[in-house]
């Protein structure tokens, strides 16, 4: 834990120093456009082809084919998700949450992309639709969909709480890629990534800058959109937090189930659309 007070005095110039203007790390302007037109538009008769349903406290997996769509749908009770995507072909190539936070902000919705692990570095999907952009950002600074937290796991549970609850998203999403993949729990947990918090609404308090949760906004009928940019393996865990209103891990907390729905889009409304390709850096690093 920090300590209450700094052990160091200010110097003259402190108000000056904190005066200093902020200065956006990663310019956005440059990237790749999303192309909401075309996506929108191919949103129209679309067909629905495959339905899965997480229980509550559990996980599944799930494919998409490249050119796309999957909803993530609150189906009985407000209920938060832990999302994790891999490349359905190279499990190795999955969904980077840090980097896409330093390029889209904390928490993303309509218009924002999910970007891959390096090398690939390029976008994995592109939210086409959120039932809950309404929310914004709240008076306690909160919001939802975030890419702050890391997902609730076992081994931060034993380090704070000294017992072995096994239900936790981690353990979840690690049982599920192991039962799809057909591997050892060992070997899929070392492809189980910092996720996209789903419906989650977090933020950090405005004094000691610690990530917070609150009751989730979402209702049965809510949903966030995607549009697959590659073929993807998902993998969604039910949170055994229920909306996370009161505990990140709890076997006691109201917990629902999610439902996953893939789309295929009508034909030749994709037309001109092509997969990105992966980054143009040669792999070198200056050698």
């Amino acid at each position: 834990m920090k300590l209450s007070s700094p052990q160091t005095a200010e110097p003259a110039d402190s108000t000056a120093r904190r005066a200093v203007a902020p200065v956006i790390c990663y310019p956005v302007d440059a990237l790749p456009s999303a192309n909401p037109v075309l996506f929108g538009a191919a949103r129209e008769g679309m067909e629905l082809i495959d339905e899965v349903i997480v229980q509550p406290r559990d996980a599944a997996t799930f494919r998409v084919p490249a050119g796309h769509y999957f909803r993530i749908k609150s189906v009985e009770g407000s209920q938060v998700g832990d999302l994790n995507l891999w490349n359905a072909n190279d499990l190795s190539e999955k969904f980077y949450s840090g980097k896409t936070r330093a390029l889209h902000g904390t928490h993303l919705s309509t218009g924002d992309r999910m970007w891959s692990s390096y090398p690939s570095f390029r976008p994995m999907a592109t939210i086409t639709y959120d039932t809950l952009d309404w929310y914004g950002y709240d008076d306690d600074g909160g919001s939802v969909h975030d890419v702050i937290g890391t997902r609730c796991d076992p081994y931060t549970n034993a380090l704070l709480n000294g017992d072995d609850y096994h239900y936790c998203c981690h353990s979840n999403l690690t049982r599920a890629l192991s039962i799809e993949r057909g591997v050892s729990l060992l070997e899929a947990e070392t492809f189980v990534h910092d996720v996209l918090n789903v419906f989650m609404c977090t933020g950090f308090t405005k004094h000691t800058h610690q990530y917070f949760m609150k009751a989730s906004p979402v209702r049965p009928g809510d949903f966030i959109e995607f549009f697959a940019e590659i073929d993807l393996l998902g993998g969604l865990s039910a949170c055994p937090g229920g909306d996370c209103s009161s505990e990140h891990s709890s076997a006691e907390a109201d917990c629902y189930p999610l439902q996953i729905e893939v789309f295929k889009p009508r034909a030749g409304s994709l037309t001109g659309w092509q997969g990105p390709p992966k980054s143009t850096y040669s792999g070198t690093h200056g050698t």
